[in-house]
């Protein structure tokens, strides 16, 4: 996680007291959780709160394909946004076909 990352992270976690390093940790797979965050829940809450070309520059488009699944957008609030993601799914797919 790079200082650009961590100025995000801030902006939608400045109420909790959870590290930088606890989220980054928990974003590249080597912890179970954050805080009460898990990986998941994390992510949720960062779709929803963050502007999508911070959420790219954190993932990547291909890794954003996998991430968006039915579960996850269900759980996007509010809906407008949620609303929005499942449009951005769409158009990753379309962007980013499979390869297998």
């Amino acid at each position: 996680m790079d200082s650009r990352h961590n100025k995000a992270l801030k902006s939608i976690m400045w109420d909790y007291n959870i590290t930088f390093k606890q989220m980054g940790m928990l974003i590249d797979g080597k912890a179970e959780r954050a805080g009460h965050y898990t990986f998941e829940t994390l992510f949720i809450k960062m779709v929803s709160g963050l502007p999508w070309f911070s959420i790219v520059d954190i993932f990547g488009p291909e890794k954003l394909k996998e991430l968006l699944t039915d579960d996850v957008i269900g759980r996007i609030w509010p809906k407008s946004v949620r609303e929005k993601y499942y449009y951005v799914r769409k158009r990753l797919q379309e962007a980013l076909p499979d390869t297998k």
